[in-house]
């Protein structure tokens, strides 16, 4: 939905919600008020750099269940779970289901803030991440299908020259092939070759 760099504070205590915004606010983070998980979940789609502060005990889809629709939907914004005391199990739930924080009831102002501002900043760093990723895999599709046969096979540890035999070509059109997939790839080494194949899940074929 928002594509600035938003915080998204679900509490169903009002008081407790607009108390956050207002903080989130003066520290320029803009905000966005929700009273309830499926208010959250009815937004649809949350695009752009954010994160999530989430109350644990709420009414119909508490925090923990809130993330695990999250995760359903794929969602990549960095949660922030705020949880009253003796919540410490939920609290850890919460960080098993991946929330990046956790912060007590009654809170501080810079406790809270602080934990925000850490989950933007790993918000930026996973779509920072999911760019670079999808510049690799564009980058693997212009692989030529023959290339990605010789790619195929050099990732299954096969020496140029095997790969030249059973491809009836020349171990010179092999070197030719690996120094386009370099290329194309920008990969600088062998080492960063087979990283990205990996990142970007990169198929093997059995040969």
């Amino acid at each position: 939905m928002a594509r600035e760099v938003l915080v998204y504070v679900v509490d169903d205590d009002e008081a407790v919600r607009k108390s956050i915004c207002w903080l989130m606010h003066s520290a320029d983070h803009p905000a966005l008020g929700l009273a309830s998980a499926a208010e959250l979940l009815a937004l649809g789609p949350l695009e752009g750099e954010g994160c999530i502060v989430t109350d644990v005990r709420m009414p119909g889809l508490n925090g923990l269940e809130l993330m695990a629709a999250l995760a359903e939907r794929g969602t990549i914004l960095p949660v922030v779970v705020i949880t009253a005391h003796g919540d410490i199990r939920m609290a850890v739930e919460a960080m098993k289901l991946g929330a990046l924080d956790f912060v007590e009831k009654p809170f501080e102002e810079k406790a809270l803030l602080a934990a925000v501002e850490n989950a933007l900043g790993e918000s930026r760093r996973r779509r920072e991440t999911l760019s670079a990723d999808a510049d690799a895999r564009r980058r693997f599709a212009t692989l030529s299908p023959r290339e990605t046969e010789v790619l195929e096979m050099i990732l299954a540890g096969k020496p140029n020259r095997r790969v030249a035999e059973e491809l009836a070509i020349s171990e010179k059109t092999v070197e030719v092939h690996r120094a386009h997939i370099m290329e194309k790839t920008g990969a600088g080494s062998f080492a960063e070759l087979v990283t990205r194949a990996v990142q970007t899940g990169f198929s093997r074929r059995k040969a």
